[in-house]
């Protein structure tokens, strides 16, 4: 620490730090435009000029480091003329167009203009005047406002680790822009519109919008993904207008990814559900409320009294809050049902007994960038969970090996140490083959259970490469993805990796999908357990099965089934076979209005109270923000009242906080959360197969409904359009070319869709992404399939 006198104020300041640094951490301001606490240090716009003692000329603070005894001063006389200097340079070519510029009442420049500028102009030229760059639907250009901070290009640089804007021209010619003329595709884009101190980037679906001072940010949390993101939905007359990010160091640091950015546009959907709806005589009749809650209930009395409680299921969405889970279950129990789960997308259920009390990372978030080295296993964590890939990418840019096992060789934006691209099967043996390398090494006994699987698993150069380097780093982790998740074989991958985790004395962690699919675990939204992790003596049916053995009644909550589950095809076939479908949904789709029996209106997460459990095990509390439309209600309410009507005892909550409290004490304890899952269950890999494999990813913009429903979302590179895609070798043995129409078979669904030839998918493989309306008629993920011309 060293001493210094900033405007006669004695501070202590960290060694090394910049003056501008020890200045905000003592309260006194100093104006900038090219500075922030998050990029590397520009110095190109001069605004920070300060006097520092015995300094022949004015310093920028934001590049000049403190030393013992240094007296620096932000209002002499020399620190102001230098400051006003710069401002009237930076106002001589600057359009005066605020009271049509959406930045304005927000902007840093107005605002240090009001500070540091003049009240004439001694510049009578022409100003400069610069073309609009097109950078895609995210984000709106006005390049004549440019100031060249460059804030937007260290960003592309830095954070996001795809240079996609940059500097071209010299002097006044100097220009902003892509280097080529294309859209920006990183998916934290929109933070570039934050870092812009003036008009030059904003948002171009909140444009010519509304005000900043006619809007009230209130506090939110990310749905779209197991991150916990922290949010500012600014609201005007009870609608989100825009969405922003909310500092927190410890999840998020300054930034938000562009779903959570431009998701809200989802909110004002169409096809939002308004009203109660009830089938009569095979059309839709509106309905109040309480009719509509005495038919649904009406619905599962009579299923309950014919068939026994067995024969109704709820399938639950991982984004539903905690408190939703809780009554959710809570009602089904009442029934004498444990056919409830969340686990929508989940390809493998044997091993559920086994795991922890709710699937988290096994460590911090904020202690991702610290990792020496990383196995992900079918993982797309770029697109997939957006801010932890850039998490990891800071590990990669301090030296952290990074390495992957999948099925499409996805484009990260840091370097790998080791890759394996394989089908699903052989994604099996890859990760047999690294727990083997430690084996073979000596640096683990293989356990009984696991010697028969081991042992058929062959051991290459990459895996003991891999091995090693888990070995090696003195934080390690291993994490499994989305589409290990959806594996058939979850249960194996789980025990391989976990068994890998142990032995290299690494965390073991899940990208779960939805915000909340650990608070589900925790408050009982599954078939095997309870309430903080209660074993259940009479296990129900899990969501495959559910779905499977087509039961009479189904409950649904804030999901889409044709484009939620792992397989449409048999969700579609079962709800479509039962007697009675009761929907708690904010949307109205056309497959809904075919299967449905009784839609009851509710809202989603900016017009409800509730919690989120993040994936390492945070609590986050956040309230409704904004008012639903029509009759829709929260999910909460609905779920109380239809256990009221359905003659349940306990179903009297006034309040998020009493449902929450509800929940046992332990089950609020994040001790119940574990890091690593038993690795002592036995595990058989696969038989191989040539046949052809289909992967189902769930491209980033179709993972829920109010993404789904985001114009601006949907208009980018990453809305993947419904397509064959398959890598050039498997095309040629297939006979197809790009654009050729084929049908894809699953069993007895089909769909037509076009060849797109693509070198990311793994031979012997075809992704047909999932969460789409024109593949909905498929199956599941890693499941065999058959091409052929159409």
């Amino acid at each position: 620490m060293v001493n210094i006198e900033i405007d006669g104020v004695s501070i202590t300041a960290r060694d090394g730090a910049m003056v501008i640094e020890a200045a905000d951490e003592a309260g006194i301001p100093i104006a900038r435009f090219c500075y922030h606490k998050k990029l590397s240090v520009a110095a190109n716009c001069r605004m920070c000029l300060v006097e520092v003692e015995k300094a022949a000329k004015p310093l920028p603070a934001c590049a000049t480091p403190v030393t013992e005894g240094m007296k620096v001063y932000t209002k002499s006389a020399k620190a102001l003329d230098a400051q006003h200097g710069t401002m009237e340079f930076l106002l001589i070519n600057h359009p005066l167009d605020c009271p049509i510029c959406d930045q304005g009442g927000e902007c840093d420049l107005q605002d240090v203009a009001v500070g540091f500028g003049g009240d004439h102009s001694r510049y009578h030229e022409s100003k400069r005047v610069v073309g609009e760059k097109e950078l895609g639907p995210l984000i709106a250009t006005d390049m004549t406002r440019c100031i060249h901070c460059t804030r937007c290009v260290r960003f592309g640089d830095e954070i996001a680790g795809i240079k996609e804007l940059g500097a071209t021209g010299r002097g006044e010619h100097m220009e902003i822009g892509t280097y080529v003329e294309r859209a920006v595709s990183s998916e934290l884009s929109g933070n570039v519109i934050d870092l812009c101190p003036v008009g030059a980037l904003t948002s171009k679906p909140f444009r010519y919008t509304a005000r900043p001072w006619e809007l009230t940010a209130l506090e939110a949390v990310s749905p779209h993904d197991c991150v916990g993101a922290n949010l500012f939905l600014h609201v005007r007359g009870g609608r989100v207008m825009r969405v922003l990010p909310r500092e927190n160091e410890a999840i998020n640091e300054t930034w938000a990814a562009d779903r959570d950015r431009y998701s809200y546009q989802g909110l004002a959907s169409a096809d939002r559900a308004t009203t109660p709806l009830l089938r009569k005589d095979g059309e839709w009749v509106e309905a109040e409320w309480e009719t509509a809650l005495e038919t649904a209930a009406a619905a599962l009395k009579q299923t309950l009294g014919r068939h026994g409680a067995g024969q109704i299921g709820m399938l639950v969405s991982p984004s539903s809050t905690l408190e939703e889970c809780l009554l959710a279950q809570k009602m089904m129990r009442a029934l004498g049902s444990n056919n409830i789960d969340h686990r929508l997308r989940d390809g493998d259920f044997a091993d559920q007994s086994r795991m922890p009390a709710a699937p988290t990372l096994g460590v911090a978030i904020e202690e991702l960038e610290l990792l020496d080295s990383v196995l992900l296993i079918g993982s797309n964590v770029r697109k997939e969970q957006p801010l932890l890939g850039h998490r990891l990418r800071k590990a990669a840019v301090r030296g952290g090996a990074l390495m992957v096992i999948n099925s499409m060789d996805y484009e990260f934006r840091f370097p790998l140490a080791e890759k394996i691209i394989a089908d699903p099967i052989a994604m099996e043996r890859a990760l047999a083959g690294v727990a083997r390398a430690l084996v073979d090494d000596g640096a683990a006994d293989a356990p009984r259970a696991l010697t028969e699987c081991l042992a058929a698993a062959p051991v290459s150069d990459t895996h003991k490469a891999m091995a090693e380097r888990l070995q090696r780093g003195d934080r390690s982790a291993v994490f499994l993805g989305a589409s290990a998740l959806a594996h058939p074989a979850a249960s194996v991958l789980r025990t391989l990796a976990a068994f890998i985790a142990s032995r290299t004395h690494s965390s073991l962690g899940l990208f779960t999908p939805g915000a909340n699919s650990a608070g589900a675990w925790l408050a009982g939204a599954i078939p095997h357990r309870g309430p903080a992790a209660q074993p259940l003596s009479e296990p129900g049916l899990d969501a495959r099965a559910m779905l499977a053995q087509g039961l009479r009644a189904y409950l649904l909550l804030n999901i889409e089934p044709e484009l939620d589950c792992a397989d449409p095809a048999e969700a579609m076939k079962a709800l479509s076979a039962a007697q009675s479908v009761v929907v708690l949904t904010p949307f109205v789709t056309d497959a809904m209005r075919d299967y449905a029996d009784v839609i009851l209106p509710v809202g989603t997460f900016a017009e409800t109270a509730g919690t989120f459990v993040s994936a390492e095990g945070r609590w986050q509390f956040f309230t409704g923000t904004s008012t639903g439309p029509g009759e829709a209600r929260p999910a909460w309410k609905v779920l109380r009242v239809l256990g009221n009507v359905l003659g349940l005892d306990g179903f009297d909550y006034t309040s998020v906080e009493e449902v929450r409290a509800a929940l046992p004490e332990t089950g609020k304890s994040q001790d119940l959360v574990p890091a690593l899952l038993a690795d002592t269950a036995p595990a058989a890999l696969s038989p191989l197969s040539e046949q052809l494999w289909r992967l189902a990813d769930v491209p980033p913009y179709a993972v829920d409904n109010v993404v789904r429903r985001a114009g601006a979302l949907q208009a980018t590179a990453d809305a993947v359009p419904a397509a064959v895609y398959l890598n050039e070798v498997t095309a040629k043995n297939l006979g197809v070319a790009q654009g050729d129409s084929v049908e894809a078979k699953q069993g007895e669904a089909a769909v037509t869709l076009p060849v797109v030839v693509d070198a990311r998918v793994a031979a012997g493989c075809v992704w047909i992404p999932a969460g789409l309306r024109e593949s909905a008629g498929l199956a599941a993920h890693a499941s065999a399939i058959e091409i052929s011309k159409a």
